[in-house]
């Protein structure tokens, strides 16, 4: 089924998509993993995972017919999984428009990096009695790294959100771990301001590759401040996009 036309609500930034599978392409591969009984809960993880891996983008109007068909779901469970997402703030409804991806706002930005560098560094911050394993860190750090080598920085970007999960696992919590989900995915609608991902998320990547170094040699404060700094930093440019961008709204 072709991707229908996205209609922005007026507050949303006009955003040019890269070439990519439709998102409904992808929901269609989903549909393995949803049984019959499936949970609107389970259908509103499927498609946090695609605004998160960035198939979805603020201003996306989710079409009930398309991905109910393609997740093989009924309408009452789309919409109890709709209404989920809204409560997440990742999912906006328009009284006689539809139902549309959140487009955030500067003090969302300000908002959220305050709760990543309460979050990621204070997960470092308690791992006073040793670092647990970093296998999930490292390979989200080598596939960033890939994708860089083959220009895909879309990729990178969504590595890079893996790198970040992956540390804040090390809390070894199930409700610190869906805080973390829920925070990623509204961090995709941010970067998505960015319009050239790969002077965004480039000098990253090294930055990505010292802080997992530093704690795989057991520097945990090292660690942490390297991470404050680099959250702090991402703030900055992010923040001075938004305010750049004539066409995003601001608080």
């Amino acid at each position: 089924m072709p991707r229908q036309a996205s209609h922005p609500p007026a507050s949303a930034a006009p955003l040019t998509r890269s070439a990519a599978p439709s998102y409904l392409d992808e929901l269609r591969r989903q549909q393995g993993h949803l049984q019959r009984t499936s949970t609107a809960e389970r259908v509103a993880e499927v498609l946090r995972d695609q605004i998160t891996a960035g198939g979805l983008l603020p201003g996306d109007r989710l079409a009930e017919d398309g991905i109910a068909a393609a997740l093989q779901v009924s309408r009452n469970t789309l919409r109890e999984a709709f209404r989920l997402l809204s409560h997440e703030r990742l999912l906006v409804h328009e009284l006689n428009r539809g139902v549309f991806v959140r487009a955030l706002r500067v003090q969302d930005v300000r908002e959220l990096y305050q709760l990543r560098r309460l979050l990621e560094c204070g997960v470092l911050r308690q791992l006073k009695d040793g670092i647990g394993p970093l296998t999930a860190a490292e390979q989200a750090v080598r596939q960033g790294e890939r994708a860089a080598d083959q220009d895909r920085w879309p990729d990178v970007g969504t590595a890079n959100m893996y790198f970040h999960q992956a540390l804040v696992a090390l809390a070894g919590s199930a409700r610190v771990d869906d805080v973390m989900r829920g925070l990623l995915a509204e961090l995709r609608l941010v970067f998505a301001v960015m319009t050239n991902p790969q002077n965004f998320h480039k000098p990253y990547l090294a930055r990505n590759r010292e802080i997992l170094e530093r704690l795989q040699l057991g520097r945990g404060p090292e660690a942490t401040e390297l991470l404050d700094s680099y959250l702090r930093d991402a703030e900055r440019q992010l923040i001075q996009a938004y305010n750049s961008d004539g066409h995003v709204p601001r608080m």
